[in-house]
């Protein structure tokens, strides 16, 4: 039976038994499939606005300028209506996730999942009867509230059932179950691209089929043990927790997790605490992770590398199995990190990563800036040389900054601001997501080459702050992180010192746990 053993102040080993149970493996599963949710419209989106059938219906202007033969490359798909079809959702995501972050505390994470499920089910089937801009772009705010609900309690949801040696492995099943959804969009968009008139809205309809699994999926799963006892269903919550640890020997678990839950009932305001200098080090990495996240440029390749490839000459079909292609590395490199994130931790796949991500962009812009001009097509081999270090760029993209930036941030804080101080993290994705998913294809048009040579010194950037500034969180329990994590790193300790109260001067328990 695999057990976490830690020591205490005094020196005593304490064991908290753990086994990876089937009732835990199920719960995650199900759980992300909200990943599988906000992946599907990710490749879906990038897929129909590059469909010759839908830009014809909402958006004409650029169909003919698409078609045009001396139209600029750069240029052919800049439109800010078509660039708020995508980004729209992530305005309503940034909402959801707030409301969603009240909702899991008051209500529990189960149901904050299911109200998701039936916003991203409402979404789904406005966009595939979409008869006008207006309904089409209403039905990818009920898409973007489901995301925000989901992409709030999903994360959680799982850091808090997992034993802590399995976390991060487990965690990174939502970022797997996105990088599927992903694919299995570019499957479909591929598919129905040849179904004129209407593959278009088989393509957007099809978001229905992740949303009713995860609606029936949550009835069969369990309400985590903290946010049972946090609502004051102890006596549930200690039966939850011997359910999904396989064990009975559960006492000092629950015992920790119901201090840290009690310490939490004095925080009256978690987002004011939130501005606390204590709060400060997982306020500002797990805000930063998510933003970085967005800055290596991976939202400029997912939702638009179909409009990426035909800019460079290549049919609506090629593009679209190019998409195809390129995404089916996601998955791989994402079941790479499940089985490598507990071994070497976190930083090292960060600062790896951030390495070849920043060479491969650098690369494709150089191809750009050298043989893609204004009005000309790309030699062949040059664009299939641009597809193949797409594929490199989402390779290290899959196993470190795309699940990473969603594991990080939902294990960092803790439970006194952990629901706020998660929906911050995850509203700074929304918002940057917004914003680079409404200015690239601007960008491109006016920057051209040298929009990916700025997301090469982000990288650069992020690089360093992945070197210097956040600590290493593998095999630390989540209600032990700021003894044993923050409050040793160089730099974040200062925020500690003198500084050991809570809200309203409230002294918070002393872990006893030793660093």
């Amino acid at each position: 039976m695999p057990e976490l053993t830690l020591v205490d102040g005094s020196g005593v080993r304490r064991d908290f038994p753990a086994k990876l149970t089937w009732q835990v493996i199920v719960c995650t599963v199900i759980a992300a499939c909200g990943g599988l949710m906000f992946g599907y419209d990710i490749g879906i989106s990038g897929g129909v606005t590059g469909m010759d059938m839908f830009l014809e219906k909402f958006f004409p202007e650029v169909y003919v300028r698409k078609h045009q033969a001396k139209a600029n490359n750069y240029c052919k798909f800049s439109s800010q209506l078509l660039q708020l079809f995508t980004s729209s959702l992530y305005l309503a995501a940034i909402v959801g996730c707030f409301i969603g972050s009240i909702c899991c505390k008051k209500r529990g994470r189960k149901p904050t999942m299911q109200i998701a499920s039936v916003f991203f089910l409402v979404g789904a089937i406005l966009n595939a009867a979409a008869l006008n801009i207006g309904m089409l772009i209403a039905g990818r705010l009920c898409l973007g509230a489901g995301i925000g609900f989901g992409n709030q309690a999903v994360p959680l949801f799982i850091s808090e059932i997992a034993p802590a040696r399995y976390r991060g492995g487990l965690n990174l099943c939502f970022q797997l179950l996105i990088t599927i959804g992903i694919l299995t969009a570019n499957v479909v968009n591929y598919a129905t691209s040849k179904l004129h008139p209407y593959g278009w809205r088989i393509s957007l309809g099809g978001a229905a089929c992740p949303a009713l699994l995860l609606l029936l999926g949550s009835v069969m799963i369990v309400e985590t043990p903290t946010s049972l006892i946090e609502r004051g269903k102890n006596e549930e919550g200690l039966h939850t927790l011997k359910k999904i640890r396989g064990v009975d020997n559960v006492d000092k678990e629950y015992e920790e997790i119901s201090q840290a839950v009690e310490f939490s009932r004095q925080i009256r305001h978690p987002f004011k605490n939130l501005w606390k200098r204590s709060s400060r080090p997982q306020l500002v990495c797990g805000a930063l992770i998510q933003i970085f996240q967005q800055f290596t440029g991976i939202s400029v390749v997912m939702l638009y590398a179909p409009v990426l490839f035909q800019t460079m000459g290549l049919g609506e079909n090629a593009s679209l199995m190019s998409a195809l292609m390129t995404n089916t590395v996601k998955p791989i490199g994402t079941l790479f990190a499940i089985f490598v994130v507990d071994r070497f931790g976190r930083r090292a796949l960060l600062i790896e990563a951030a390495i070849q991500m920043f060479i491969s962009l650098g690369a494709i812009g150089v191809i750009l800036a050298v043989h893609l001009h204004s009005t000309n097509v790309v030699e062949k081999h040059y664009a299939v040389l641009v597809i193949v270090l797409v594929c490199v760029f989402l390779a290290g993209f899959a196993w470190s900054w795309g699940p990473l930036g969603w594991l990080i941030p939902s294990e960092i804080f803790p439970i006194e601001t952990r629901s706020a101080g998660f929906s911050v993290a995850v509203i700074m994705n929304f918002v940057f997501t917004f914003l680079v998913a409404q200015t690239f294809l601007t960008m491109l048009c006016h920057l051209r080459a040298g929009t990916f040579f700025l997301y090469c010194a982000m990288l650069a950037v992020m690089c360093l702050f992945a070197k210097y500034f956040l600590p290493e969180t593998k095999g630390v329990p989540i209600d032990e992180m700021v003894e044993r994590v923050w409050k040793q790193h160089w730099f974040w300790k200062r925020c500690y010192k003198d500084h050991d109260t809570g809200e309203g001067g409230l002294d918070k328990p002393k872990d006893n746990t030793i660093a």
